[in-house]
């Protein structure tokens, strides 16, 4: 996985993210936007538009929001 989609999204879903993904790897999922890493291409377009600084790389993600890796990687699933 590439970039992580984690809480400061849950119930915002600007979607600022998925309009600047050039190849429509952010999907919505019930609560928030999730990235699919298998079309992902890792190009970070979607990291400095999100306007609650929800997105980060995956070896970035915060140590209080490591669940959201996880997560990610169920929603795919």
């Amino acid at each position: 996985m590439a970039y992580i989609i984690t809480s400061p999204c849950i119930g915002e879903k600007h979607g600022d993210c998925v309009d600047e993904c050039p190849v429509d790897a952010i999907h919505e999922g019930e609560e928030q936007f999730f990235i699919d890493p298998d079309v992902c291409i890792d190009c970070g377009a979607c990291e400095p538009v999100c306007p609650v600084e929800a997105i980060y790389q995956d070896e970035f993600v915060p140590e209080d929001e490591q669940e959201f890796i996880e997560k990610n990687a169920e929603f795919f699933r």
